[in-house]
């Protein structure tokens, strides 16, 4: 199963303009100057409001963050125009937020939206810098609100726009709906020829995990590993593969990850080998499993030297199997181990080892298939030559209806064994009868 990889927030940039003023005109208009007009002084600030936001600003410089607050609240207060109540107010938010006062620069930033007068590009940035204070304060509901009142009033949002839409959308379990600006942030990103950073893609492909769109996540997978190859994406491949059936693909990936020797647990190694003997490569599996078990990065438990073994008889290698088993089976609460020992023994020829194990695992118990352990006791028997022991485990096993034909053909052929070998006796007998009988003529010939 693929395990998602948790987006964690890209850090919050606040808009704010550069320097204390927010219009592109005069700094400040001179009191004097009563022929200006009202859309000039709309958007002016006065030369006595222009020098305390001027100390306010050298009181955040000092990091006196309250004599700030003092003199803009001060101000605030005051009799002001509404360009210069945007200041003052974008200002205040600009010192509450580095006092890490989030709450409070919300409600000043509200406020600021509620001038009539307010620019459009004044309030498009407002209400976006709202939308990612509303995100750090966990109010991902309020900021989804804010970014769609926001995606109305901008033509042309940058990527990084639709990047925090998904991550809100991300917190409010709402992850089908997630897909949607996350490709266009990245189609944005490719058009203005800007970086397309990684966590875009993870966020990406969280939310087609979670509609179970594997065929995507698996190409998106292939995309991280290309741009950022790491351990997790060859696991989230490797997933991919898994839930679509793609079995050499699942084993090509996991393979690159082991020879990047990116693989470090012991579960990682364990499937690496389980995965080759899938794809029929028992001996790449024995390998490894053997290797890492000595640098004792994967436990040699009963279970593992199990696996050990079975790579090994797969391969063909009865005789590497053996140790794997022996010591496996003397962890094993059952005899089924002691009797896959005896069966190594049997390949191997060595009978007595044979018999020796295998009655050991028909003692120890709990065998899954008794008779089969009996049809193994009786092929050892056999090739010591010991017929009746050998008849008597193939009657026992016999007694099942699932090896009584199999059980049934030793028996015949055990019992032919031992007619014609009691005939071979019988003329050997006779033979050697009438050598003696020849020599004895020969004998009382001689004498006469």
């Amino acid at each position: 199963m693929i395990k998602p990889v948790k987006t964690l927030f890209a850090p919050l940039s606040l808009l704010f303009l550069a320097g204390v003023f927010l219009a592109s005109g005069g700094v400040y208009a001179q009191e004097e100057e009563e022929d200006t007009t009202k859309t000039k002084q709309a958007q002016a600030v006065s030369k006595k409001v222009y020098d305390r936001i001027q100390k306010a600003q050298e009181r955040v410089d000092e990091k006196d963050y309250n004599g700030a607050l003092k003199i803009l609240d001060d101000l605030k207060n005051g009799d002001l125009s509404d360009y210069e109540m945007q200041n003052v107010l974008n200002y205040m938010g600009f010192v509450y937020y580095n006092m890490d006062n989030i709450r409070q620069a919300i409600q000043v930033y509200e406020q600021m939206l509620k001038i009539e007068t307010l620019e459009p590009q004044i309030r498009k940035q407002t209400m976006y810098t709202l939308a990612q204070l509303a995100t750090m304060q966990e109010d991902y509901n309020k900021a989804l609100r804010l970014l769609d009142q926001w995606f109305v009033l901008e033509t042309n949002p940058p990527p990084e726009a639709y990047i925090l839409y998904a991550q809100n959308l991300y917190q409010v379990n709402r992850f089908a709906d997630m897909v949607r600006p996350i490709e266009t942030a990245i189609s944005e990103a490719k058009r203005r020829e800007k970086p397309v950073k990684e966590d875009w893609y993870v966020l990406l492909n969280f939310a087609y995990f979670q509609q179970e769109n594997y065929t995507k996540v698996r190409d998106i997978q292939k995309i991280l590993l290309v741009n950022w190859p790491k351990k997790r994406y060859w696991f989230s491949l490797a997933g991919a593969y898994t839930e679509l059936g793609e079995d050499k693909n699942l084993i090509a990936a996991y393979d690159a990850a082991y020879t990047q020797n990116m693989l470090e647990k012991e579960n990682e190694f364990v499937t690496m080998a389980q995965l080759y003997m899938q794809a029929e490569v028992p001996y790449k599996a024995a390998k490894l499993l053997e290797e890492k078990m000595n640098e004792g990065v994967v436990q040699k438990s009963a279970k593992n030297y199990r696996l050990l073994s079975q790579a090994w008889q797969l391969s063909m290698e009865d005789e590497k199997a053996i140790p794997a088993l022996q010591a496996a089976a003397r962890m094993e609460t059952d005899g089924e181990l002691f009797v896959r020992l005896g069966n190594a023994y049997l390949n191997l020829g060595e009978y007595a080892k044979c018999e020796e194990a295998v009655r050991s695992g028909l003692e120890k118990g709990g065998l899954k298939s008794p008779d089969n352990a009996q049809i193994s006791l009786g092929m050892c028997l056999y090739n010591q030559r010991e017929y009746q022991n050998s008849i008597r485990a193939f009657r026992e096993a016999g007694k099942s209806n699932r090896s009584k034909r199999v059980a049934s053909q030793w028996i015949t052929v055990i019992e032919s064994d031992i007619e014609r070998n009691e005939q071979i006796r019988l003329a050997e007998a006779a033979a050697q009868k009438r050598t003696r009988e020849i020599e004895e003529r020969r004998r009382r010939a001689d004498r006469i």
